[in-house]
């Protein structure tokens, strides 16, 4: 072999390195060795790497992290495959939101966390059937809403499962109002771990539901536009959701095919409040519009006129930090696990639909080019090459 060692499985060259979490944003090459992060810095020695991925004019980000999606299919009638529809798109890792519960989990970890490229985190529903069934009723017969066995599937898939998910909207609990509220903070709190909560649409107004959480539980579908939502009569953010964010109750976007309001986002914005974490709520029923992906999600948000580095924190090392996985995902630091994601920022005129059927022109688009997942490229539509005089 001609040249210096290798030391490196892969060098990405060539880009600008945005990691929020460590406040970088500068032109970085970064070098990937055994499924982890090697070096970050400026001109990597081509010669020293097995293959080249060449991004000039691309922005290397921590692999994408989306913490509402439904990838249990041919169970759930919400579930897709998460390698063709988040990996392939940008995100990593990502959390399927209640799709399972108690009594359907088992196949979710052995047919999906198993088995996809994707890296798939779980929140378990408090409901032992999980999202089944189109009706979407859930919760109408508390039976089904078990503490105790909730709190043993937990403890049995702790590596994966990340919190304990509620629906709380009149159409997933009928008459049942808050009772599944308090029956998945019990398991909740004592497993240890946070409440994810689907809102929108519920017979109690949010500030009684937001009285009951507790910091780092979540608040999903924060822009949803239907009752009981963030905003009061007059438009402004109510006082008891400013509390609960300052108190470290996360606010979550999920936006669905029914949860995402560029309304209610625009004057949540103008009145200081942002969300959290952006993140889609990708399903069966969204896929293919308004959701599309998280990338089209993220670039809804610079619409909106959140910076790019805003935007990034909220779908990398913010989300990392919910999860308590700052040390291996959403960093391009040194050690990490290599998951990452190269975009393009493209600028044109793209227009981007909101789940009330608003549709909005904006000049910024960001595009997946490529997806390294564990030190492997998953996709690319750039060139990946070996160095010049390579022999093996």
């Amino acid at each position: 072999m001609s040249g210096k060692a290798v030391r490196y499985d892969l060098l990405i060259r060539g880009g600008t390195v945005i990691d929020p979490g460590q406040g970088v944003h500068a032109p970085r090459d970064v070098a990937l060795a055994g499924g982890r992060i090697a070096a970050v810095a400026p001109d990597l020695p081509a010669e020293a790497a097995t293959e080249i991925l060449d991004v000039a004019g691309h922005l290397v980000t921590p692999g994408l992290i989306d913490l509402h999606v439904h990838v249990y299919p041919g169970v759930s009638h919400y579930g897709i495959d998460p390698d063709q529809t988040c990996l392939a798109r940008g995100a990593t890792t990502v959390c399927d939101a209640g799709s399972a519960g108690a009594d359907t989990f088992e196949g979710l970890r052995r047919y999906v966390i198993d088995v996809s490229e994707t890296r798939v985190l779980a929140f378990l529903n408090i409901s032992t059937q999980g999202m089944i069934s189109p009706l979407d009723n859930e919760l109408e017969d508390l039976r089904l809403a078990n503490p105790e066995r909730a709190i043993g599937v937990i403890e049995r898939h702790r590596d994966v499962i990340q919190g304990v998910k509620v629906r709380l909207s009149r159409r997933h609990v009928g008459e049942n109002g808050l009772k599944p509220l308090a029956l998945a903070k019990k398991a909740a709190e004592a497993v240890g771990l946070p409440m994810m909560l689907h809102v929108g649409d519920t017979d109690a107004p949010l500030g009684a539901i937001l009285e009951e959480l507790r910091p780092k539980d979540i608040v999903t579908h924060c822009f949803h536009g239907r009752r009981h939502g963030i905003l009061s009569g007059t438009g402004e953010v109510l006082p008891e959701v400013t509390a609960a964010a300052s108190k470290g109750v996360v606010f979550d976007v999920g936006h669905g095919v029914g949860s995402f309001s560029f309304a209610v986002a625009r004057q949540a914005l103008a009145h200081g409040l942002a969300p959290a974490t952006i993140s889609t709520d990708l399903h069966h029923y969204n896929v293919h519009g308004p959701v599309f992906d998280l990338a089209t999600t993220m670039s809804k948000f610079l619409l909106l006129g959140l910076s790019l580095d805003e935007v990034l924190a909220k779908t990398t090392s913010t989300p990392a930090a919910v999860l308590g996985l700052t040390s291996r995902l959403g960093t391009v630091r040194e050690g990490a696990l290599a998951d990452l994601t190269v975009l393009a920022l493209c600028t044109g005129e793209f227009a981007f639909e909101d789940s009330q059927h608003e549709t909005v022109l904006g000049s910024q688009r960001l595009e997946p080019v490529a997806v390294i997942r564990a030190g492997r490229v998953f996709q690319s539509s750039l060139r990946i090459r070996r160095p010049y005089g390579r022999r093996f």
